[in-house]
C-alpha cells in the first residue's frame, strides 16, 4: 500500500512570497496542534484533558485507521502515539510517517516496557518514549522539550511584502517591528504562510481553527482574517470570492 500523503512544510516558492533561512528558539506561545492516537477510554480523556488544559487543541482518535486519516489530513505539530491499537501497531503509522518524511514530532505512550520495544519505536523513528502508567507532569515536560528541539529545525521564515513570518517561533514582524497575534489569529495566518502560493480553502482554515468536533460559527473565518488585516496591513491576506484565501504578496 502506498503510503500516504501526509502534511510537510513547502519548498522556496517565488511569486511574491520568499522562504528563506532558519528560524531557531521555542515558540513564542507555545501552543501546538496535538494529534492523540490512543483507545484506552480512561486514559485518552485523562490525557486529552491535561493537553487542551495547557491551551493545545487536541485531536483524540482510537483506532490506527483514524490516526492515520488525521495525520494526512491535518498539518500537526505534535502526536502522542500509542502502539498496541485495535486495528494494528502505531509503529506502522510511524513508519510510514517517517518513510514520507513528515517532520512532526511523534511521543510514543505504551504499557511496552521492554528495552527492546523502546528500541523499536526509537529506531523507527520516535522522538522520545513514555511507559504507562505516567505521570501527566511528566508528559507535558517531555512535551515541551520535543517542540523546542523540532522548533530548533529547518523550519522557513516567509517574506510577504512588509511581513517576515518566523514560523519556528510563531512570530510576525511588520517593517521589522513585532506583532502581537493571538493563538487564533496565529493559526489563520500560519496556515496560509505554510502554502504561501496556494488558495486556502475556508473549510481548511477553520480545521486551523479548531480541534475535530468544536462548533465553528459560520462567520468565524472572516472575523479572524479582518483581525489580521487589521493588524497586518490590508493586502496581508487576499479573498478570492467563492475560493478561499491566499497569503498576500
Amino acid at each position: 500500500m502506498a503510503s500516504p500523503a501526509f502534511p510537510m512544510y513547502p519548498p522556496d516558492s517565488d511569486g511574491g512570497v520568499r522562504a528563506f533561512g532558519r528560524a531557531a528558539g521555542m515558540r513564542r506561545d507555545g501552543l501546538l496542534r496535538v494529534l492523540l492516537i490512543e483507545d484506552d477510554a480512561v486514559l485518552g480523556e485523562a490525557v486529552r484533558d491535561y493537553v487542551a488544559g495547557l491551551g493545545h487543541a487536541v485531536d483524540w482518535m482510537q483506532t490506527l485507521e483514524d490516526g492515520r486519516t488525521a495525520a494526512a489530513a491535518v498539518g500537526y505539530e505534535l502526536i502522542l502515539l500509542d502502539l498496541r491499537l485495535p486495528d494494528g501497531s502505531g509503529l506502522t503509522l510511524l513508519k510510514d510517517l517517517r518513510r514520507a518524511g513528515a517532520a512532526v514530532p511523534v511521543i510514543i505512550l505504551t504499557a511496552h516496557d521492554q528495552i527492546s520495544d523502546r528500541i523499536e519505536g526509537l529506531n523507527s523513528g520516535a522522538d522520545d518514549y513514555l511507559v504507562k502508567p505516567f505521570n501527566l507532569g511528566e508528559l507535558g515536560a517531555r512535551m515541551l522539550a520535543v517542540a523546542r528541539r523540532y522548533a530548533a529545525s529547518a523550519l522557513p521564515v516567509l517574506e510577504s511584502g512588509s511581513l517576515a513570518i518566523e514560523l519556528a517561533d510563531r512570530r510576525v514582524l511588520r517593517d521589522g517591528t513585532p506583532v502581537d497575534l493571538s493563538g487564533r489569529e496565529w493559526a489563520v495566518l500560519a496556515r496560509l504562510a505554510t502554502r504561501p502560493t496556494a488558495v486556502v480553502s475556508k473549510g481548511e482554515i477553520e480545521e486551523a481553527l479548531y480541534a475535530f468536533g468544536a462548533e465553528i460559527e459560520s462567520n468565524t473565518v472572516e472575523v479572524y482574517v479582518s483581525r489580521l488585516r487589521k493588524k497586518l496591513g490590508r493586502d496581508c491576506v487576499e479573498t478570492l470570492r467563492g475560493i478561499g484565501y491566499r497569503l498576500g504578496r
